[in-house]
Parts: C-alpha cells; sequence; structure tokens
C-alpha cells in the first residue's frame, strides 16, 4: 500500500476466533497469562505482553499505531487528554535546572503549566514571539535549554511559524524539537518530516471530531517516547480502552473529515473578508494572513479554525455570541458542529491584556471552529449575527 490513508484503515488489531470485521473493545483493567514464567517475563520486560490497562492497552495500541501511520513516527503513546500529553512529555524529558523555550502563542493550559507548574520543579521557561526570526529564535536558546516546544498554527491567533527553520535551530544546540500539532492535524501537516523529534496532539479535537470523548498522543522517536511511557506508567495519565476504541474508529474518517472541514473553512474566510464591522480576518490560507508563505510551504491545508476581530472590543465579541443561532457555543473545537468562541473572556481571560495582546489576542477576536454543516448556512449564521 502507497498511501497513509489506506495503511491506517488496515492496521489492527489481530483479529480473534470470532473473525470480527471491526475491532473489538478491551474493556479490561488487567490481562491473564497461562504460567507464572510468562508473567514473570512480562514484568521483566522480555516480552511485549499486555499487564495492565494503565501501562497498554490493544485498543490504545491501534490507535497510536494509526496515528503513528499518519504522523510518519517510529512510535507513541496514548494519555487521557491532550493536557496530560503535554505534561507527560515535559516532565519526562525536563529536569531540575533544565530550560525550555516556547512560542508565546500557546494554549492557556499550556502556558499555565510552562509558566507556573515547571517552575516549582526548578525548570526555567523563556517565550519567543512566534513572528520571530531564525536569528531570534537562536539568540534565545540558553546553554541548559534542553526542548523547544511549538504550536502552529497557533491557538488562536493563528501565527504559522516555520518548522523546518526552528529544527534546524533545534539540532544544531542538540536540542528537542517538540510541536503541537492539535490544529493542523497529520492531513495538513506533519512536523517529524520537517525536523521535529516529538509531536503532541489532543485527540479530543479534529481526531474524535464530533465532541464525544477526550483524548492525548505523543508520538516521536523510540527513544523520547520510551522516556514518556515510562513517566506515564508510573503516574498513570493512561487512556481509556473506550475512548481509544472511539478514536481509532474516528481516525478512519478524519481525512475526509478535514477535506470537508478546510473547504467550508476557506469559503467562510474568503467571505468575510472586508465585512464593515469586521477590522480583519485571519485564514492560513488567505494571501492576506502574514505567514502565507509559510502555511502553503508546509501546509497541506489551512485547517478548520478561521479568526475575525471584531470592531468595537470586548463587549461586540460578546454580542456577537449572543446573536448566533446555529453555532455552538462550547469550550471545544474540531466538532462536526460549528463553534464560536471569544477568547479574551475565556480561554485566555487569565492572561493580562498586555499578555493577550502579545499574542495577538485582541478584545474583540472572534475563533470560528467551522464544522461540517453546509457552508451556506455557516456563513448565513455568522453574517446575520454581525449584523444584529
Amino acid at each position: 500500500m502507497k498511501h497513509n490513508q489506506s495503511k491506517l484503515i488496515r492496521t489492527q488489531i489481530p483479529r480473534t476466533a470470532e473473525g470480527e470485521h471491526a475491532s473489538p473493545m478491551y474493556l479490561t483493567s488487567s490481562f491473564c497469562f497461562d504460567t507464572a514464567e510468562d508473567m514473570r517475563a512480562a514484568f521483566a520486560d522480555e516480552t511485549d505482553a499486555n499487564i495492565y490497562s494503565r501501562f497498554s492497552n490493544p485498543n490504545v495500541q491501534e490507535f497510536v499505531d494509526r496515528l503513528c501511520v499518519l504522523e510518519n513516527a517510529e512510535t507513541g503513546f496514548a494519555t487521557a487528554t491532550g493536557m496530560s500529553a503535554v505534561f507527560g512529555s515535559f516532565m519526562a524529558l525536563l529536569k531540575k535546572g533544565d530550560h525550555i523555550l516556547s512560542c508565546n502563542s500557546i494554549f492557556g493550559s499550556t502556558h499555565t503549566v510552562i509558566s507556573k507548574y515547571l517552575p516549582k520543579y526548578g525548570i526555567e521557561y523563556s517565550y519567543v514571539s512566534a513572528n520571530a526570526s531564525a536569528a531570534e529564535w537562536e539568540k534565545a536558546i540558553q546553554p541548559n535549554t534542553k526542548m523547544i516546544y511549538l504550536e502552529t498554527p497557533t491557538n488562536p491567533g493563528l501565527e504559522v511559524i516555520d518548522i523546518a527553520m526552528v529544527s534546524a535551530i533545534a539540532k544544531k544546540h542538540k536540542v528537542i524539537l517538540s510541536v503541537d500539532n492539535c490544529f493542523a492535524t497529520p492531513i495538513g501537516q506533519t512536523p517529524i518530516d520537517l525536523g521535529a523529534d516529538l509531536v503532541i496532539h489532543s485527540a479530543t479535537k479534529w481526531m474524535d471530531g464530533q465532541g464525544r470523548v477526550l483524548g492525548g498522543a505523543i508520538v516521536g522517536s523510540k527513544a523520547l517516547i520510551h522516556e514518556i511511557y515510562l513517566f506515564c506508567r508510573a503516574t498513570g495519565p493512561s487512556l481509556s480502552p473506550f475512548n481509544a476504541w472511539v478514536l481509532s474508529k474516528s481516525l478512519e474518517t478524519l481525512e475526509v473529515r478535514m477535506e470537508r472541514h478546510c473547504s467550508n473553512a476557506l469559503f467562510v474566510a474568503e467571505k468575510l473578508q472586508g465585512h464593515a464591522k469586521i477590522n480583519f480576518v485571519k485564514y492560513p490560507f488567505l494571501t492576506s494572513h502574514p505567514h502565507y508563505a509559510i502555511a502553503k510551504k508546509q501546509m497541506l491545508n489551512g485547517g478548520g479554525i478561521v479568526c475575525f476581530e471584531m470592531k468595537g472590543g470586548i463587549e461586540a465579541g460578546r454580542s456577537f455570541l449572543n446573536n448566533l443561532k446555529m453555532l455552538s457555543l462550547t469550550a471545544n473545537l474540531g466538532d462536526t458542529r460549528s463553534i464560536a468562541s471569544h477568547p479574551a473572556s475565556t480561554t485566555h481571560a487569565k492572561l493580562s491584556e498586555a499578555e493577550r495582546a502579545a499574542v495577538s489576542i485582541s478584545d474583540g477576536l472572534i475563533r470560528i471552529s467551522v464544522g461540517l454543516e453546509h457552508k451556506e448556512d455557516i456563513l448565513a449564521d455568522i453574517m446575520q449575527a454581525l449584523e444584529a
């Protein structure tokens, strides 16, 4: 099979004696052994036998194997949520005295982990603008820098960072490059092919795609994933077998879903440009996007998120949300149903106004997760809410 989509669909748990076509659910906390010797060998890591679902489970492994096919990764580990994947990767690979360098435009909870909790363990941090040049990234590297962490496109400002550029700097200084690929998905870009060592996902978003279950994943090189596995095996942020079963099935339709999400998003972004009540529209595949050239170089599509800035600040943003009739107001993205959010009063409200400004979150910024409804209906609801 030449194509990853075919390999993904045909990557499955071995069929049981029942001859099932769809993978069964292994809703079990532990696994049995025929002999004491088999059990001893499993605990000694001499075999790959399943022991306990906190360590491994067939459904979780199928989900990981399928994601590795899409991301062109050697191996991976799945976690209960996207944030447990972020935190697990940090704690497994960083120690007291180390330094992490991150782009400043990152998910609010990731910012909290980096700025509030890592320092408690003696891990230093600093931020670089998502708009920084190669020289600015290199200047920010310190002698104790162990990891560079990126989101691209960023949440929610949709800045696009040149992964290959940052990867060259990371390799020069022997620093781990970890990329949160949640917004683009592996259908939109594959950071490992651009030089990343690790790729992080909140599988809760586009991978599930229907707002049902939580999940996270880390994929990358065997050596790094092994360290993450050992940390997570001991500390317990394991993905439930049921959620893994749902997510693994969801991956089968990720490509076709993202095609529609992205075409809908581009349509909405193009139609919103020039609206009298909007200062600007931001979408990676609009020629007006400041990082359009980078996006076209490293992304296969522009993703399913569109941002625009309302004239009138926070009150205008809240008024827009209150006037929507079809779009959902919820703390999620990547759903079949279109979702609108106002970052300044919700996900990034804990940042000061100056901190929000530094990461391109203005008071009037609206983030739309463009769903699978008909594109004309999505646009019509946004337009009537703008007029109202």
